[in-house]
C-alpha cells in the first residue's frame, strides 16, 4: 500500500442533544475535539419509526410548511 494516503483516525468526543457524551474514532477535526449533534438519532423520527415529533429549531419546519401549504401535502 502507498504510505501517507490514509486519513488520520483519532479519538473525538460526540455530544448528544441530551448532554450525554461518548468517544469514537473519526477523521473529524483533531484529536480531542467535540462534535455536538443537532439531531439525535435516539429521538429522531427517522430512526425511531416516527413515533416522536421532530423539534422545530429556529422555525425551519413551520417555515417549510408555510411555504408549501397550498400544494396539497
Amino acid at each position: 500500500m502507498k504510505k501517507d494516503i490514509h486519513p488520520d483516525y483519532h479519538f473525538i468526543t460526540v455530544k448528544m442533544t441530551d448532554g450525554s457524551t461518548f468517544q469514537v474514532r473519526s477523521t473529524y477535526g483533531k484529536e480531542g475535539d467535540t462534535l455536538s449533534l443537532d439531531i439525535d438519532p435516539t429521538v429522531h423520527p427517522a430512526w425511531t419509526g416516527g413515533s416522536s415529533r421532530l423539534l422545530d429549531q429556529g422555525g425551519r419546519v413551520s417555515k417549510f410548511k408555510k411555504k408549501y401549504e397550498g400544494l396539497g401535502f
